[in-house]
């Protein structure tokens, strides 16, 4: 085997191997196909890691992508002042936080309540597009991204619902006295786990 790499021999049993990572974006919006363009040129053109990572976010998939609430993004903030937070994704409103600080941000896209409060503070909302203006190499930005595991549907996952030690959500209709509280949940009705 060795001697064939030697001679530059083409590995016939991984002819097939693709890589699994994605190269471009699954979607056809035409803004973030343009987008993507702008990055791949900068990742390509600077030698900074920061256009790399933004790029790569680009391709990724929604549930990838997940939101960042405003309230999450002015704690992650809250020691920066001066860098711009950067979120490749969505940035919501969070009803439950009074008073929002001045703010400067970049996302794809930020919801109407949002951007609502985070120019009535006095801050700033750009577009990935003005960010790379600004900031090619990423100076003074802050990459910032939401919790994947926050979906409802995680919850679901892990081992099976009514095993010993299972934090497991239940796919169930309700839940009431008659859903699921029998056999495998109380020592009277076969056993408890």
């Amino acid at each position: 085997m060795e001697l064939a790499a030697c001679f530059g021999a083409i590995d016939l049993a991984h002819k097939h191997v693709k890589s699994k990572n994605r190269s471009a974006p699954k979607s056809d919006n035409v803004y973030l196909l343009l987008l993507v363009k702008l990055f791949r040129f900068l990742a390509r053109r600077t030698d900074s890691n920061f256009n790399k990572v933004v790029l790569k976010r680009l391709y990724m998939s929604r549930v990838n992508r997940p939101p960042v609430s405003l309230s999450r993004l002015a704690s992650l903030t809250r020691n920066i002042s001066g860098n711009t937070a950067v979120v490749i994704g969505t940035i919501t409103d969070d009803e439950r936080m009074e008073v929002v600080p001045k703010l400067s941000v970049a996302a794809l896209h930020v919801t109407k309540g949002a951007r609502a409060r985070i120019l009535n503070a006095g801050g700033e909302i750009l577009t990935l597009d003005q960010l790379a203006l600004r900031a090619p190499t990423g100076s003074n930005c802050v990459l910032l991204r939401g919790k994947r595991s926050a979906r409802e549907a995680v919850k679901h996952f892990g081992r099976a619902p009514g095993t010993p030690n299972s934090h497991t959500k239940p796919y169930v209709r309700s839940k009431g006295r008659k859903f699921e509280r029998a056999r495998g949940r109380r020592a009277s009705r076969g056993y408890k786990n």
